[in-house]
């Protein structure tokens, strides 16, 4: 949030102030949470603290595992998704390329084919 204020000191006075309207409310957030944190309890009783293998830290351990591989899954498929776009895009273009020589070819030969009418009727 510091970083996000100094950024602003340089930003134009309407976004300025719109947006340090969203940073105060940010930090109102922040401090909120943190009060919710510190009196929540967290599942480490006597028995179990330093036990990694139990407690809320394990599970949100866990989660945040899962949410990071699917996280890492979805931008691997999206690039992938990406590439075969830009492929696709490319071939459009050659296509679109190879029928204008196509329609370029298909008039030369016509008016050659009319050249050498003209010419047999000469002869």
């Amino acid at each position: 949030l510091r970083e996000m204020e100094e950024e602003l000191k340089y930003a134009p006075l309407p976004f300025r102030n719109q947006m340090m309207s969203k940073i105060r409310a940010y930090r109102r957030d922040l401090s909120m949470f943190q009060r919710e944190m510190r009196s929540t309890d967290l599942g480490l009783g006597r028995g179990n603290q330093g036990d990694t293998k139990y407690g809320i830290f394990a599970t949100e351990n866990e989660q945040s595992t899962n949410l990071q591989s699917q996280r890492v899954l979805l931008l691997q498929g999206t690039d992938s998704l990406n590439r075969a776009s830009e492929s696709i895009e490319r071939s459009h273009r050659i296509a679109a390329e190879t029928d204008q020589i196509g329609t370029d070819i298909i008039e030369e030969l016509g008016e050659q084919r009319e050249q050498l009418e003209r010419t047999k009727s000469r002869v």
